[in-house]
């Protein structure tokens, strides 16, 4: 799977998709949303926070 990408200017910080799929989506210390840095984005998970997500930032 490619890497997720958080298009943050539509992000409203509900932390949805860190719930979901908190390996993948974490909170930066400026309490945006961050994709983590990993060799292998788990698909499942991704779709899960995708499909969750109120303003379908993540893509």
């Amino acid at each position: 799977m490619k890497t997720p990408v958080v298009e943050l200017s539509a992000c409203i910080r509900c932390g949805v998709c860190v719930e979901v799929c908190p390996e993948v989506f974490l909170w930066n210390p400026a309490g945006y949303i961050e994709v983590a840095g990993l060799p292998f984005y788990r698909e499942e998970g991704v779709n899960e926070a995708v499909k969750h997500c109120p303003t379908q930032c993540i893509y």
